[in-house]
């Protein structure tokens, strides 16, 4: 196993909890504090400290330290590399698409080649 691969894991376990992505779209519009982000959610502050702990763990935030204020922040790079992975793929998308795209032509051709009623 790669390390890219073993990061992209890492990832995307963390991006599997509905929790942790809905942090992410926090900290996508800027830093915010742990009781920030925990004011959403009906769950314990350590609850969500072992949240922020695994988004830290996959490299997707980072948290600051400015006296008692401990910001968290999106970092892009693990997001990045998880851009570049799914590219890879953007092919089979692409010619997937071109293929449903054919093939609903070829269906609203029929229907308009069809009787009418």
């Amino acid at each position: 196993m790669t390390q890219q691969s073993d990061n992209l894991s890492l990832t995307f376990a963390a991006l599997a909890d509905p929790t942790r992505r809905a942090i992410l779209g926090r900290l996508s519009a800027g830093e915010a504090t742990v009781n920030q982000l925990a004011e959403p959610f009906d769950i314990s502050l350590p609850a969500i400290s072992r949240h922020l702990k695994v988004l830290e763990g996959a490299g997707l935030i980072s948290r600051g330290r400015d006296a008692q204020w401990r910001p968290c922040r999106i970092e892009a790079a693990s997001l990045r590399d998880i851009v570049n992975w799914l590219e890879h793929y953007r092919r089979f998308w692409d010619s997937s698409f071109d293929r449903m795209d054919n093939y609903l032509k070829e269906i609203q051709k029929g229907k308009a080649d069809g009787p009418h009623n």
